[in-house]
């Protein structure tokens, strides 16, 4: 990882390394100034991020899951049986030993799919963002309560939803505010900021203040022709709606973040 830095170009080695908080302090500035002159290459490593993301919240429960008692009855057996059975489990998958570790794979099979399709399942509150996008983005006279014209949004809704609401610019990616509307939320309030190009195509910006241990990991999501990125940071909660390719909603996201918008 000794490459000089260059203007045009970085390896996935150290953007890698980077990422993971493996370089000298100095270094890692450096990596991220560059970053913020390459906005493409910084929307390319927030994917990384969010798989790897992903991938350790989906392996996580398996690392706590108890071992079923056939197996430590079997692990108990002498050296030359275990190594036997070993062997024989390694081929096998750890699929079936007998009926007995047969019904218990089964059955923590059964229970590690629903955990797992828990975790998969987006967040209730990103799922009213979806649905609000849904509502308002296609309305064609009065898609927002507030226009962006008017000075006070911001405020109403920070009052309204008890949370910090910024009115991000988002015009360096070719989006304009439209405006913003109070929403209701569960037992709470949010607000949705929405924006458009010069297409005519709408994102919105879902903002509230999320329930207490509400997980903060960035995430992906889609739902048909919708995708969403989400997160939690700083006691607020972000969900950025649109149908737009993954990469380009990713790096809507990553300038919000640059905002002032939480950490995706």
């Amino acid at each position: 990882m000794n490459e000089p830095l260059k203007p045009d170009r970085m390896s996935g080695e150290r953007l890698s390394a980077w990422l993971d908080g493996e370089l000298p302090e100095a270094e890692r500035a450096a990596v991220g100034a560059w970053l913020r002159e390459h906005p493409e290459e910084a929307a390319r490593v927030r994917l990384w991020d969010a798989d790897a993301e992903a991938l350790r919240q989906r392996m996580a429960p398996m690392l706590d899951e108890p071992v079923p008692e056939a197996l430590r009855r079997r692990l108990q057996l002498p050296p030359v049986e275990r190594s036997r059975w070993a062997l024989a489990a390694a081929a096998a998958g750890l699929l079936l030993l007998g009926g007995t570790i047969g019904a218990t794979a089964s059955w923590q099979w059964q229970q590690r799919t629903q955990l797992l399709a828990a975790q998969r399942a987006p967040a209730p509150w990103a799922l009213r963002a979806v649905a609000a996008h849904a509502v308002y983005v296609p309305e064609p006279r009065h898609p927002v309560e507030v226009r962006a014209q008017e000075d006070h949004l911001a405020l109403w809704l920070t009052r309204r939803i008890n949370v910090p609401v910024k009115l991000f610019d988002l015009r360096q990616q070719g989006f304009e505010l439209v405006g913003g509307r109070l929403l209701p939320d569960g037992d709470g309030r949010s607000a949705q900021l929405m924006y458009q190009d010069a297409r005519g195509v709408r994102v919105t910006v879902y903002l509230r203040k999320p329930e207490e241990g509400t997980p903060a990991a960035f995430r992906y999501e889609r739902q048909g022709a919708v995708g969403m990125f989400y997160w939690v940071e700083s006691g607020a909660g972000y969900a950025l709606v649109g149908e737009l390719p993954r990469e380009q909603l990713l790096a809507l996201a990553q300038s919000i973040y640059e905002q002032g918008g939480g950490k995706p």
